[in-house]
């Protein structure tokens, strides 16, 4: 009796958090982050990584986030610590929607949900893989709709820390290089030029991965087509 009493607040202050998310997300000032991160001393990685968990559980910009990440810890802790925080806040939208939420997330994602449970079903982690490299849906929604496919939690963590980490790296890197840039660091010329380099990267990965997975569901598609032998003539 109490957990079902409970539930309908914790919905109703998730969906609060949302709403005032999106209403202020232009406000959203990465300087105050920034000092808050600073004043924590060495709990200041553990509030960002909350900070980073709880924005994309209402909706904050995850890009903005990644950026404030590489900002604040460079591109190899910060790479390290918007993943975690992505990860986490990804999975905390996956359980909302699976037990919390269905009814409001189905809503939201309208007719594009029976595409995402088909590709579930039939393809599990690699469809996660998949939709993390190649962004066919907001990533804030989409952790929320995969929240209600047949995925195993397991396979859905793993998939998104591991295939987010080309996109957390290049966004990582190019906060890194703004601050730089900001502040006057050395080799300037040359971590812009990496920073571009990975944002390449990262924008055409998506391409090769779709021209690989129609190539994969061809070959397929032509096997299961093919004339299976019926026995060999002596």
């Amino acid at each position: 009796m109490k957990s079902k009493s409970i539930r309908p607040l914790l919905l109703a202050f998730i969906v609060l958090g949302i709403a005032m998310a999106i209403l202020y997300r232009d406000h959203f000032d990465a300087q105050l982050l920034a000092r808050w991160i600073e004043d924590a001393g060495v709990a200041g990685p553990l509030l960002f990584i909350l900070i980073y968990a709880v924005g994309t559980v209402v909706f904050l910009p995850g890009s903005v986030l990644t950026l404030a990440g590489g900002a604040l810890f460079g591109p190899v802790l910060g790479t390290l610590y918007n993943l975690i925080g992505a990860t986490i806040g990804a999975t905390l939208a996956f359980l909302v929607a699976r037990y919390l939420a269905s009814d409001w997330v189905e809503q939201k994602t309208g007719g594009r949900l029976k595409q995402l449970k088909q590709g579930a079903e039939q393809q599990g982690w690699r469809f996660v893989a998949f939709v993390r490299l190649v962004p066919l849906f907001p990533y804030n929604l989409l952790n929320y709709a995969l929240g209600l496919t047949r995925l195993r939690l397991t396979h859905y963590i793993i998939a998104s820390f591991v295939f987010m980490l080309p996109g957390a790296a290049a966004y990582t890197y190019l906060g890194y290089a703004g601050r730089e840039a900001i502040t006057g660091g050395e080799g300037l010329i040359q971590k812009g030029l990496l920073a571009l380099a990975l944002l390449a990267t990262a924008a055409f990965l998506p391409r090769i991965i779709g021209k690989w997975r129609q190539t994969h569901a061809e070959n397929e598609q032509h096997n299961s087509t093919k004339p299976k032998p019926t026995g060999v003539k002596r």
